[in-house]
């Protein structure tokens, strides 16, 4: 392994470390997820029958021993509980702004890979030809050994590029399909105890429902 990254020159460095870093990314991102993923509807059933017997602390201690985004909207749903239904809605999408921004952390990093890397690579390329070309002008006829090493290079980087991009790229469309998961359910917790906390308000069941807007393509 080392003897192919040698051979392929100088930026064949950038693009194995690009590789580590994608990889270091994704297992990050997949064991935050995992972690914040929960079972809202049974989350939010308990959540419920706590707030129909008044017991406001106890359904917020729960939130609190939650974790994920939507244990945090719920939460700022309950603690917001007694402002009208604007100032309601302002609270928890405050909130959920804040969770979607922890949420697509690192992601526009792994997606800068993908992208780079195989520019990286044809960038070497471009160079192991240089090379090629420079031996050809300095020895007039030059043997296959001497045009060797720009033959590699040029193929090395250019694969190498593609190794890391492709899977990165897979890796990258994954993980935001994880992350639209766990953003449509803050949208469903919210328009849920929204609506359970205003369901008295005659106006409350003409409201647009929450939309959470996320910056990554879905």
């Amino acid at each position: 392994m080392y003897w192919i990254i040698t051979s392929g020159g100088l930026l064949m460095w950038p693009i194995v470390l690009a590789g580590l870093l994608a990889v270091a990314i994704f297992f990050e991102r997949v064991l935050h997820y995992h972690r914040a993923q929960i079972n809202t509807t049974d989350f939010l059933n308990g959540i419920r029958n706590l707030l129909g017997r008044r017991n406001h602390q106890e359904a917020i201690a729960m939130c609190q021993d939650t974790a994920g985004p939507v244990a945090k909207v719920v939460k700022a749903a309950i603690v917001n509980r007694n402002r009208s239904r604007e100032e309601l809605l302002e609270a928890v999408q405050d909130v959920a702004r804040i969770e979607i921004v922890r949420l697509e952390r690192y992601l526009p990093v792994l997606a800068t890979i993908a992208q780079i890397t195989p520019l990286i690579g044809f960038l070497g390329t471009v160079f192991g030809m240089i090379k090629i070309f420079k031996v050809i002008q300095v020895a007039q006829l030059a043997s296959p050994g001497q045009m060797a090493q720009g033959i590699w290079e040029a193929l090395l980087t250019t694969a190498g590029g593609l190794v890391v991009a492709i899977p990165a790229y897979i890796a990258y469309n994954f993980l935001v399909s994880r992350m639209q998961a766990l953003v449509l359910d803050m949208e469903r917790a919210a328009n849920e105890m929204v609506t359970f906390l205003t369901r008295r308000d005659e106006d409350a069941n003409v409201d647009e429902p929450i939309v959470l807007a996320s910056n990554e393509k879905k």
